[in-house]
């Protein structure tokens, strides 16, 4: 009887969505612990073996879900190292454990304290060291290895990161654009977890772009899911913000903005978080031309679009932003019906080379500079050891 009970009350549950399974993970906290030392052998003077190590590896292609996978209880043991004996008077060095992370990883301590920082494919770093053999020094006895908690903390690695609020059209474009295949749908919050797509061209070059949730009023300060998706476009060198031409209001609670007061208060949000994301290059994409009513909207405020500065005016004061974002492009598109889509293309591509080249043009500078004053020192120098000697006749 019980077994038909459960069956059938079975039956009436609800199947998990199938875009739900795939939980994305960007954070996995892991106890670690480095090997003990084996003992040494007072009899020999023996010398017990080193204690294994943890440390971490950043691999192309790894997921925190694959480290999971693979610890389970989220704790990864070293080697202990081995005892000194009369027959192996040096004991042997316990066995590292390396574990592979994705690139983009930061390792934090309990307190938040930075331990590295992994954004390059074979990039390694010790988590947790072995304790020390036994030997004279220490009454032959072996040390036990590092314990230590620590955070992986995933930053996504992407060339341009997608920001808008939500229903804003970022799957519809980020699909357009690239060979990503995000969930679409007509009501708020589809992307539930950061997805990186791929713009290929036709030379064969590539540019990886994220889509990020949808970003919420208050995001900055950790509203919804703020800082779990903020953190995602550090590392971006290109801000693409997608608007609603017609503006957005998250609920019936909500005031609704309009597609000018959307720009400030997602200029405010990125401030409040980290007011260097605002120096990164930002193009401007505002969406949904294709809808009846569209020109008459972008007519109202595309004036502002150029200068931010002439449209403060007409944005409310808790929106106002200290310092502005620096729009190096706006495009007005459909992403669903795919307009202008090649136009996006290639202002990425070009915002993104002419940043590469300014930065190189730095650099070379800033090198002559130093070649410079490194010149003049040595001239100085050869001034200063250069011998006078008598005139003669």
């Amino acid at each position: 009887m019980v077994l038909i009970q459960n069956t059938l009350l079975g039956s009436a549950r609800k199947k998990i969505r199938t875009y739900l399974k795939g939980k994305f993970l960007d954070t996995l906290r892991l106890s670690l612990r480095g090997g003990h030392g084996g003992n040494g052998l007072p009899k020999y003077g023996g010398v017990g073996g080193q204690g294994g190590a943890v440390y971490f590896q950043a691999k192309e292609g790894t997921t925190l879900k694959d480290v999971l996978h693979k610890y389970p209880g989220k704790r990864v043991l070293a080697g202990n190292g081995e005892e000194s004996s009369k027959v192996r008077i040096l004991g042997r060095r316990g066995g590292d454990r390396a574990v592979e992370v994705p690139v983009g990883i930061r390792v934090l301590e309990e307190g938040g304290e930075l331990v590295a920082e992994l954004d390059e494919d074979g990039k390694t770093c010790l988590a947790a060291g072995g304790g020390s053999g036994g030997c004279s020094g220490n009454s032959f006895l072996g040390k036990p290895g590092q314990t230590r908690m620590v955070t992986l903390d995933l930053k996504l690695i992407a060339d341009v990161g997608l920001v808008g609020f939500p229903n804003a059209g970022k799957s519809t474009l980020v699909k357009a654009l690239s060979n990503a295949t995000p969930k679409i749908a007509s009501y708020p919050f589809t992307t539930i977890r950061p997805q990186i797509g791929t713009i290929e061209y036709d030379d064969y070059r590539q540019v990886t772009i994220a889509d990020l949730p949808g970003l919420i009023e208050g995001a900055h300060a950790n509203f919804g899911m703020g800082h779990k998706f903020l953190k995602h476009v550090e590392r971006t060198r290109l801000l693409l913000i997608i608007v609603d031409i017609f503006g957005f209001q998250l609920s019936q609670s909500h005031r609704k903005r309009n597609c000018l007061e959307n720009i400030y208060a997602l200029n405010r949000e990125l401030e409040l978080y980290d007011k260097t994301l605002l120096e990164k290059p930002c193009v401007l994409l505002v969406n949904k031309m294709d809808k009846e009513g569209a020109i008459d909207e972008i007519c109202k405020y595309d004036k502002y679009f150029g200068d931010l500065q002439d449209g403060l005016k007409h944005c409310p004061e808790e929106l106002v932003p200290r310092q502005l974002i620096n729009l190096e492009r706006v495009i007005p598109i459909s992403a669903k019906s795919v307009t202008e889509i090649d136009k996006v293309k290639r202002a990425i591509r070009e915002v993104l080379d002419e940043k590469a080249e300014e930065k190189l043009r730095e650099q070379n500078a800033a090198e002559s500079v130093d070649d410079d004053s490194e010149t003049r020192r040595d001239q100085q120098l050869r001034g200063k050891l250069r011998e006078q000697g008598p005139r003669i006749g």
